[in-house]
């Protein structure tokens, strides 16, 4: 036995990372909703497992992708860099709720995994430990 539940995949991970986020936020249930770093950790997790993921998931990845050209074309000469600080910036200064932090978070790992440096080289780490895990 390898594994709590044996061969998860990383779908299988996404799809768990995506309701976690989805019903941990709000709570209700017999666990109490997740925090601001719960939520933080777990989007910058779904976001790279999105990537990792592809297919259906892949869409999380191109949209947000798609929405940082834009914001590169309305600030010409902005870098994938500079994005990911700004989005850091934003996250750890602005009064944000756990939706927004997790949301966040996702659009984060996405720019700072494209920026390079020690955030690509940890996104790389985090999709192959995935792919180990899943």
């Amino acid at each position: 036995m390898d594994s709590l539940f044996g061969n998860l995949g990383i779908v299988g991970l996404a799809v768990a990372l995506t309701v976690l986020l989805l019903v941990g936020i709000k709570g209700g249930g017999k666990v109490k909703p997740l925090g601001w770093w719960p939520c933080l950790i777990l989007g910058m997790l779904a976001g790279s497992s999105y990537a990792a993921a592809g297919g259906l998931f892949k869409l999380v990845p191109d949209l947000v992708g798609s929405l940082l050209d834009v914001a590169q074309s309305i600030v010409p000469g902005v870098t994938m860099p500079a994005v990911a600080l700004t989005l850091a910036i934003i996250i750890l200064f602005k009064k944000l709720d756990t939706k927004q932090v997790a949301l966040l978070g996702i659009v984060f790992w996405y720019a700072a995994s494209g920026a390079g440096g020690l955030w690509s080289t940890v996104s790389e780490a985090i999709a192959n430990l995935g792919q180990q895990v899943a």
